[in-house]
């Protein structure tokens, strides 16, 4: 964040898995730190928190005290430029998927969005743990539904992919793909039923 307000830079916030986290230490908004209103911008969708994938369904939201330089370097408030945009080339969402958004705030809509959650988070805990237990690196998995495996050896992400995949037939998805940090890493994802999670722990654990 101070590096944010330092160099006049904008954070724009994924925030579409904050209803999966389970420590009450760890902000669920961008704007719980101090400073984000001036720098940040946050973005929200429902596509993880009710499996609204594909509905195009979601929200942004854009502080009044932010601010960004023009090439002549003014001073203009970012919110009124975001409204002209959505108010201009954006058509809205459609009205089924307002109301299927609508439901999620109800006491039912909110349990349901709970349970789901709650068992996903649970195959997320059952990957890191058995992971762990034969040996390999695992990170995440704890408040949000990806855990990122350490390769074994130094081994290439693309490299150890293709073992998982040959030898123990699951697919994971290599680190490198999400940049230069991700190298060295496999990313795991506990979207999966029950048996299909147990299934390919099952096979980890044979081959590696």
């Amino acid at each position: 964040m101070n590096y944010a307000l330092r160099n006049d830079a904008l954070i724009f916030f994924d925030a579409a898995y904050e209803a999966y986290i389970q420590h009450d230490d760890v902000p669920h908004s961008i704007y719980e730190i101090k400073g984000a209103r001036r720098c940040a911008v946050e973005f929200h969708s429902y596509s993880k928190t009710a499996g609204f994938t594909g509905v195009r369904c979601g929200y942004t939201v854009v502080p009044k005290e932010v601010t960004v330089s023009t090439l002549k370097g003014e001073r203009i408030a970012l919110n009124p430029l975001w409204n002209r945009r959505q108010c201009t080339k954006f058509n809205g969402t459609s009205y089924l998927s307002q109301r299927a958004a609508e439901a999620i705030y109800t006491p039912e809509g909110r349990e349901q969005v709970r349970q789901t959650i709650d068992y996903y988070m649970q195959n997320a805990r059952h990957i890191r743990e058995t992971l762990c237990s034969i040996g390999m690196k695992v990170y995440g998995g704890e408040d949000g539904p990806y855990l990122w495996v350490r390769t074994p050896a130094g081994m290439t992400s693309w490299r150890f992919f293709e073992q998982m995949l040959y030898n123990a037939h699951v697919v994971c998805t290599p680190g490198v793909g999400f940049g230069p940090s991700g190298e060295g890493y496999v990313r795991l994802t506990a979207f999966c039923s029950r048996e299909r999670t147990e299934e390919a722990l099952e096979r980890i654990t044979n081959y590696y």
